[in-house]
């Protein structure tokens, strides 16, 4: 990619084998070989969504480390379902830590790349380091597999629910309206309206005039665009079809993530936040920024510098990403 955007270069990208499949790893500050960090990107999104942090967390001395991860950019497409599950996912990360000869990291992610982190320290705690999730606060495995809940609660137009009863449906409506899903789906001040009959995505994918302003320029959303025309998006979609298996998956794991964590919130996001998450996090800070969802592309200065700041006050000093 290696391209200039709004003064900020991104840097070009490498495959590597990790795990049995190809990742589009993006890498900088390969000088700071002591202090690695992974970037983990969510749906529908790229590793370009970290293009503000990279350089910054390279300058406070950190070897940045973003994959596109399966199903995603160039990377490998699995076409099994059960290739996206949280093993799978978790695994790769792992690898990509082998792969540079690191024992352990610090994991930053936002959206679905937030939950691959929680998962991450819950399937694999030795590899990771500190955590530094944005978006989606800890999900505590329930009584009731995730979708099966989910189906109860919210009725069977809810996207995740709907990702797994109508195979395939949203798939090839998302893949036919590709520029104008992202388009629209991307978005901030977004104003408050009713819901609409049907599912969001979809709804989204169809919507003839976007609501509320971009989040990005049109030569940085079309890099989104151009990695979703030539991956589609059934490889991202895949994850939330795993949930319910990654529910079983999950049944004997200690629920509890011990390691030094800090949590950002978007004031405006959908999402809502945790009212337990110490209770399962005990080692968590929490910041909240007044932005939406997409809190390292809307709020990108604030983002870098609460990140940063953190790191610093909880640096250590010695055995920090000891390499194998």
């Amino acid at each position: 990619m290696n391209k200039k955007n709004n003064s900020i270069e991104f840097p070009s990208s490498t495959m590597i084998s990790v795990n049995d499949i190809e990742l589009e790893v993006f890498e900088a500050g390969k000088q700071n070989k002591d202090k690695p960090i992974v970037l983990c990107h969510g749906f529908p999104e790229h590793a370009f969504s970290w293009r503000f942090q990279i350089s910054e967390l390279v300058k406070a001395g950190y070897h940045v480390i973003v994959p596109n991860q399966r199903g995603y950019g160039k990377s490998s497409c699995p076409t099994e379902v059960k290739e996206y599950d949280i093993k799978h996912l978790t695994g790769d990360l792992v690898s990509l830590l082998d792969y540079y000869g690191y024992k352990d990291a610090i994991f930053i992610g936002h959206d679905w790349g937030a939950n691959v982190v929680w998962n991450l320290a819950l399937l694999h705690p030795e590899r990771v380091r500190k955590i530094v999730n944005l978006a989606l606060p800890y999900q505590v495995r329930g009584k009731k597999p995730w979708i099966e809940w989910m189906e109860e609660i919210f009725g069977e137009d809810n996207y995740f629910v709907h990702f797994n009863r109508q195979q395939g449906v949203a798939d090839a409506i998302l893949d036919k309206n590709n520029s104008n899903f992202l388009r629209n789906l991307f978005r901030k001040n977004v104003p408050l309206t009713s819901p609409e009959p049907g599912m969001l995505m979809i709804n989204l994918a169809k919507a003839e005039k976007p609501l509320g302003e971009p989040i990005m320029s049109e030569d940085e959303l079309a890099i989104f665009i151009s990695a979703f025309e030539a991956s589609g998006f059934t490889g991202g979609i895949n994850w939330y079809r795993n949930l319910d298996r990654n529910w079983h998956l999950l049944a004997d794991v200690n629920p509890i993530i011990k390691h030094p964590t800090l949590m950002i919130y978007g004031e405006q996001d959908m999402i809502p936040k945790s009212k337990n998450l110490r209770d399962f996090v005990p080692n968590v800070e929490v910041v909240s920024l007044d932005c939406g969802h997409c809190i390292q592309q809307e709020k990108p200065k604030e983002t870098t510098q609460t990140i940063l700041k953190w790191l610093e006050q909880h640096d250590v000093k010695k055995g920090y990403g000891t390499q194998t």
